[in-house]
C-alpha cells in the first residue's frame, strides 16, 4: 500500500468536548477508503481534517499532523487554498452556485485562471461533466441555471465542479444521503469508475455502501479508530470485537 495521506497522533476538539482522539492511520493512494461507524463516532470530523474545513467552525483545536504527499498540511508555512484545491470536497447535500450549468463548472477554473481562452474552458466543461456522468442530459441546456437540474443531477454537477479544479484526493462526506436510489447509483458508479485516477474518502453509515465501494476500511467508534485495513479483511475476519458487533448489527 502506498499511502496518499497519513494521520499522525491526531486529536480534536470543538469547544472543548474532544471529537477525534490519538488517530493514527494512513489513506492508500488511487483506491477507494470509506470511514464508517455510528452516527457521531466523528467520521465526518476526521474527513474534514484533510482539507482543513474542520477549522472553520468556531472554537477548534487540533494537535497532530495530516500528511498528504508526505507534506504536513497543518504546517504554518501551507498555502490552506491549494491544500482546498487538491482534496475536494463533495458533500452531504449538493450545493450549485447560483449561476448556470456552465458557468458552475468553469467557475473554479476561472478563479486559478487554468485556461488560457474561451476554447480552452468549453472544452474542459464538456471534459468534466462527462467524466461525472451528466454531459448527455445537459449538452443542450448549458445556460440553464443549475438548480433547474435535478437533486441527483446537482450532486453530479457538485462532482463534476470539484474535478474541474484537478484535485488528487476526493472526500465525499456521505454524498448520497440525500439521494434516491437511482442518483446514489450514478455517483457510486462514477466514484468506481475514478478511482483509478483520483483517491477516494468516503464517509458512509450505510454498511452495504461500504461493502460496495471500499477496498480500504476505517472503523471509528467514540472518536476512536477501532479498526482500519483492507476491505475484505475488515469485513470478513475482523480483529476487533466492536468491529465484528458493528458488522453484525449489534449496535
Amino acid at each position: 500500500m502506498t499511502p496518499h495521506i497519513q494521520v499522525r497522533n491526531l486529536n480534536a476538539w470543538y469547544s472543548g468536548q474532544q471529537a477525534l482522539k490519538d488517530i493514527n492511520i494512513e489513506i492508500p493512494r488511487q483506491q477507494i477508503t470509506v470511514i464508517m461507524g455510528p452516527s457521531g463516532c466523528g467520521k465526518t470530523t476526521l474527513l474534514k481534517t484533510f482539507n482543513r474545513f474542520f477549522e472553520l467552525n468556531d472554537n477548534t483545536r487540533l494537535t497532530g499532523e495530516v500528511l498528504v504527499d508526505g507534506e504536513n498540511i497543518y504546517a504554518s508555512d501551507i498555502d490552506v487554498t491549494e491544500v482546498r484545491k487538491r482534496v475536494g470536497l463533495l458533500a452531504q447535500r449538493p450545493s450549485p452556485l447560483p449561476m448556470s450549468i456552465y458557468e458552475n463548472v468553469a467557475y473554479g477554473m476561472n478563479i486559478h485562471q487554468m485556461k488560457k481562452d474561451r476554447r480552452g474552458y468549453k472544452d474542459a466543461v464538456r471534459h468534466y461533466l462527462e467524466l461525472a456522468g451528466l454531459w448527455d442530459e445537459v449538452k443542450k441546456r448549458m445556460h440553464d441555471p443549475a438548480t433547474s437540474l435535478s437533486i441527483g443531477q446537482q450532486q453530479r454537477l457538485c462532482l463534476a465542479r470539484g474535478l474541474a479544479v484537478e484535485p488528487e484526493i476526493i472526500l465525499g462526506d456521505e454524498p448520497t444521503s440525500a439521494l434516491d436510489p437511482i442518483s446514489s447509483q450514478h455517483i457510486e458508479k462514477k466514484l468506481l469508475e475514478l478511482k483509478s485516477q483520483y483517491t477516494t474518502v468516503i464517509v458512509t453509515h450505510t454498511l452495504r455502501q461500504a461493502k460496495r465501494l471500499a477496498d480500504h476500511v476505517i472503523f471509528m467508534y467514540l472518536g476512536e479508530v477501532v479498526e482500519a485495513g483492507p476491505a475484505h479483511e475488515v469485513f470478513n475476519e475482523p480483529k476487533q470485537e466492536r468491529t465484528r458487533q458493528y458488522l453484525e448489527g449489534l449496535f
